[in-house]
């Protein structure tokens, strides 16, 4: 049976408002009330004391599996630790739900290759029964790779795949504006000789022509399992009509204002990486995420590469913009939902799944102290106030 919760004293950041001195009762993993009259004897109390509460984040793409599995260029953890630890971080930095962003890159880049990407979508999907948090796959297709569309294929008809993206790192568009800046950031990051990444950027040329009939077939096999799909570094209005036309719902990583507005001008969700936030700029140079706030362009906020940038982005945003506290967080958990198509999660309300963040303040740094993950406490920390 699992332990009910009556959480109190505590400042709850709802959908659109927050309010001061509330409690939810949690049973059954989903919140059962706010504010209730009457609490039975069997449930636990937890008071807050006067801490934020927000709905558990949700985050739609995050590198950092691959990193737990290669943390330095060709040197790798087994799959199944590197999931554990990938795990107990997300649940510590209060992402409750978790798309682990894998790539399909026929050893592009060092682990993006198409049979280790598969070994850990398997190893994931078999963790996640003993899991914290909610782990789920968003498998990254780049589209210069025809021998990667058949792997995805057989896994969207294993139901192993939660999201796909349509991504293209080539070149003279979208992130690399420029061979130079492709290949200073292969070579810097993944240790590629100069060799390697000719031979990489000539198969890749060589490659282009039928593009557009593996993004099709790829779209047309994901839409019949209801699998949401995502674009990746947008760069251009043209690009997003075109993906649009395709069914894309989402445009991850816009890199400029006009690529932005034109895909919230056709309905798509937008998302922008919460470490931009935080630096305040793009490691690219593409658009900052902050000016996406700012001007309404920016549905959502992932992790990107760094999981505990997503909390301290979310309370930073109301400092530098006008925005609420709870159009912030929203950003990070009700927004991501909606894209993600997981109306059950997201927001504190009654019926809604109990996962939940306490958030502390340590010396100007905001922590998580107690996480919920479908109405279990997952994490808690015993941070010393004095």
């Amino acid at each position: 049976m699992n332990t009910a919760y009556y959480l109190h004293n505590a400042r709850l950041v709802l959908k659109d408002h927050v309010l001061e001195h509330g409690a939810i009762l949690v049973e059954d993993g989903v919140i059962q009330a706010i504010n209730p009259s009457i609490v039975a004897d069997h449930v636990q109390h937890i008071n807050l004391k006067g801490q934020t509460l927000i709905p558990g984040l949700i985050d739609l793409h995050c590198d950092a599996l691959e990193k737990e599995v290669e943390p330095r260029p060709k040197v790798h953890f087994p799959l199944r630790f590197a999931c554990a630890q990938a795990d107990k971080r997300n649940a510590s930095n209060g992402i409750t739900t978790v798309f682990h962003a894998i790539s399909f890159a026929n050893d592009e880049f060092g682990v993006r290759n198409n049979e280790v990407a598969r070994n850990i979508v398997q190893t994931m999907r078999e963790w996640n029964e003993n899991a914290l948090v909610d782990n789920r796959i968003h498998c990254r297709y780049e589209v210069t790779d025809p021998t990667a569309l058949d792997v995805l294929l057989a896994l969207i008809d294993k139901d192993a795949i939660d999201l796909v993206s349509i991504m293209d790192h080539s070149p003279g568009q979208g992130q690399f504006k420029d061979v130079n800046a492709f290949k200073e950031y292969l070579s810097r990051t993944y240790k590629k000789t100069e060799a390697e990444l000719d031979a990489l950027i000539a198969n890749k040329i060589a490659q282009s022509e039928l593009t557009l009939s593996r993004i099709e077939t790829l779209i047309a096999k994901a839409k019949a399992h209801n699998i949401q799909i995502a674009s990746h570094d947008d760069d251009c209005p043209e690009k997003i009509d075109l993906l649009h036309g395709f069914g894309v719902k989402v445009s991850e990583f816009p890199i400029n204002l006009s690529a932005a507005q034109a895909a919230k001008a056709k309905g798509m969700r937008t998302i922008f990486g919460a470490p931009n936030i935080l630096r305040g700029q793009s490691q690219s140079g593409s658009m900052r995420a902050l000016d996406a706030v700012k001007a309404n362009v920016a549905d959502c906020l992932c992790s990107d590469y760094h999981p505990a940038t997503m909390l301290s982005a979310a309370f930073r945003l109301p400092q530098l913009t006008d925005i609420s506290l709870s159009q912030a967080v929203n950003l990070v958990s009700y927004n991501p939902a909606q894209a993600a198509g997981l109306f059950d999660r997201g927001e504190i309300a009654v019926g809604k799944r109990a996962d939940l963040v306490c958030v502390a303040q340590i010396q100007d740094v905001l922590q998580t102290q107690y996480v919920f993950s479908e109405g279990q406490l997952v994490y808690q920390a015993g941070f010393n106030y004095a």
